[in-house]
Formats: C-alpha cells, sequence, structure tokens
C-alpha cells in the first residue's frame, strides 16, 4: 500500500537526506594566505608607489594565497639596517637599491650604481638575466654568508648630475664642492675633487638650504621636485656618468622564500619581471611631466657638459682600476660587465637611428 506523504514524512527524509549529505561532503577549511612583510626604503613619493605596484602585480597573480604587507621606510629598522634585518628574518623581504648596503662590499655597487660602458639599465638588467649577472650576484650573498636572494627590477633613466648654485659650464667647477651622492658615485666624484656627503633623500633639502652641502643629486625630477629642490637651487643639470645605470633590489629571506610553494616562488619572480615595463612607461612620463613644472617654476635646466662627463668617465677609470687590483670579485665582475656591453652595444649602436635627429625634425 502506497502511503501518502504528509508535512512531517516530507521534513524527516529531508533532514535525512542532508544529514548524509553533510557526511558525504566533509566542509572545506580554507587555509590563511601567507603574509609576507616588506619594508620599502621610501616613505612615500613615486618610489613608494613603484613598491606598491610591485605588489599589486604579485597579488593579482598569487590570488589568496599570498599577501605582502608592504611597510614604509623606518617602519621597522633603519634603512641602512634593512638588509641585514632580512638576513635575519626580522624581515621577509625589502625593496631598495644596492647602493644602500655597498659599504658591505665595493662590488655590490656593479649592481646597478657602477660605471658605464656605454650602456643604460636596460642593457645591465639584460646582463643580469641573460649574461651571467644574476650568478655573480648570488656568488656575492655566498661570499658574505647573506641569507637573501634578490630580483632586479625597473630601468631608471640616468640620474641628472644634479642641483647646484650656479650653472656649471666646466669641470673645473666641480672642484672642492661639498656633494651628496651615494654608492660608488662617491669615490668617483671624490676622484674629481669634490667633498662627498652620503645623506638620506629627506635629508637634501634641508642640507642645501642649510649651506651643509653646496650641490645634490637624488634620482629624478619627480623626486627632486618632491623633496622641494627648486627652493633651493634654479641651477639643474641633467645627463650625468655618475649613476647613469639604476634599477630597484626586490630581496627576499631566502629560508623563507624556499619554504613557499613551487608556484608561489615563481609568482615574486615574474612578477618583478612584469613591473620592470610597467615602471620605465610609468615613471618616464611621470619624469617629463614634472621637469615641465620644475621649468613652470623658473628653475633652469641644463644639458651637463661633455667636458663634466668626460672628467666621469676618467674618474671612473681610476676608481675601477684601484678596486680590482684589491678586490678579484670586483674585478671579474667588470670583466663580465664589459663582455657583454662590448657585444650588446656593438649591435646596438649600429643598429639604433639617431632619435634626436628624428626629434629635431618634428619639434625643432
Amino acid at each position: 500500500m502506497t502511503r501518502k506523504p504528509t508535512r512531517r514524512r516530507f521534513l524527516k527524509g529531508a533532514a535525512i537526506t542532508a544529514a548524509a549529505g553533510a557526511v558525504a561532503a566533509p566542509a572545506v577549511v580554507r587555509a590563511e594566505p601567507m603574509v609576507l612583510k616588506m619594508q620599502a626604503a621610501w616613505g612615500g613619493g613615486i618610489f613608494l608607489e613603484n613598491a606598491r605596484s610591485y605588489v599589486d602585480r604579485v597579488h593579482a597573480m598569487a590570488g589568496k594565497d599570498l599577501k605582502i604587507d608592504l611597510l614604509a621606510v623606518n617602519s621597522v629598522v633603519k634603512t641602512s639596517q634593512m638588509q641585514d634585518a632580512v638576513h635575519r628574518g626580522v624581515l621577509d623581504a625589502a625593496h631598495y637599491v644596492p647602493a644602500y648596503w655597498y659599504s658591505k662590499s665595493k662590488a655590490a655597487s656593479l649592481f646597478g650604481t657602477g660605471p658605464c660602458f656605454g650602456w643604460s639599465s636596460q642593457e645591465v638588467l639584460g646582463w643580469i638575466h641573460y649574461g651571467g649577472g644574476q650568478a655573480l650576484f648570488d656568488e656575492l650573498m655566498a661570499d658574505l654568508g647573506l641569507n637573501v636572494i634578490s630580483f632586479f627590477n625597473s630601468p631608471m633613466p640616468a640620474q641628472p648630475l644634479g642641483w647646484f648654485k650656479e650653472q656649471i659650464t666646466d669641470a673645473s667647477q666641480m672642484d672642492g664642492l661639498k656633494y651628496r651622492t651615494v654608492g660608488l658615485a662617491a669615490d668617483v666624484l671624490l676622484e674629481m675633487g669634490m667633498s662627498v656627503v652620503q645623506l638620506p633623500g629627506g635629508e637634501i633639502q634641508p642640507a642645501m638650504k642649510s649651506g651643509l652641502i653646496d650641490a645634490a643629486e637624488f634620482n629624478n625630477p619627480t623626486s627632486d621636485r618632491d623633496f622641494g629642490m627648486q627652493d633651493v637651487s634654479k641651477h639643474y643639470h641633467l645627463a650625468s656618468f655618475h649613476q647613469s645605470q639604476e634599477f630597484f633590489e626586490v630581496t627576499f629571506n631566502k629560508r623563507k622564500y624556499e619554504s613557499l610553494p613551487a608556484e608561489l616562488q615563481a609568482v615574486l619572480r615574474y612578477a618583478s619581471e612584469a613591473e620592470n615595463s610597467n615602471f620605465y612607461w610609468h615613471n618616464t612620463k611621470r619624469y617629463a611631466e614634472d621637469l615641465e613644472k620644475l621649468r613652470a617654476q623658473e628653475v633652469n635646466v641644463y644639458r651637463t657638459p661633455d667636458s663634466v662627463m668626460s672628467a666621469q668617465l676618467v674618474a671612473w677609470d681610476k676608481v675601477i682600476g684601484r678596486i680590482s687590483a684589491e678586490d678579484p670579485f670586483f674585478a671579474k665582475v667588470v670583466a663580465s660587465q664589459k663582455a657583454y656591453a662590448k657585444e650588446v652595444m656593438n649591435y646596438l649602436n649600429l643598429n639604433q637611428p639617431d632619435y634626436k635627429l628624428a626629434y629635431r625634425h618634428y619639434f625643432g
């Protein structure tokens, strides 16, 4: 006999079915994302924007599996202590430049603030990726006993010679000037007879205003304008060989990095390569815009005279020779860079048209 369905029988059956389903399909517990604590060497401005852009790419590629907590300058340690903090695991990562820790090894400055062998930061990054540069950097980390792994990105245009109290028309005017820079550039400008002071970016403008220094550079028109350099000088010189090819270093605690799944390690690496292109497109546009804003604030903009840049190359030769004689590893890196630059720039110099010729044709 078929039993007639009733509301009670229907609800009872539904409850049994639901209970059986609950047993058959256990609840899925989502793991919390891995969080990496990264401190940047930047308190604000366009470079902190660049650091955030790298982090955004990591988040877009990693989804819910990995998060980077980006901290501004001095949040946990001072800039000069960042590499040690990553090494010890106090920080998981850092976003800065090798010139900020080159005191541990002069060779560090070759990875971004070294001599110009006729190449730009784009070609130096090519050497790192395809000319043996990354292997040499990893060798340096091992020699220094540092538990870090680093990726390089964001090819910076050549840094301006900077801000002066008067127009520089000849290299002889550089002699005796108190000047701010960092890295191996300090050795080069000392060789040219300057007195060099190494200061953090935020201290440059006050130092020039007070007379502690006579002249200074930081990196680019946007950052210089943010610092207010136009308020302490009206003479701005673009183009220089003192730091003509620099880029960012994104460094991770090696044990932490190697503990990540392979796909997340790949995200951190390839997000660096993705940010490489974005930086150049984004920053060159901003630098061009801010240079025009500086002109509108009655800043005199000059191209650094050839006599100064020729004197810089002579000074570089002396610095390279002296340090190479003292440090075989430094000499090995220089030899590797020269071999790459000679081959690659031979092709590029033969192949590239004169872009200035086309610019003058259209814009005067």
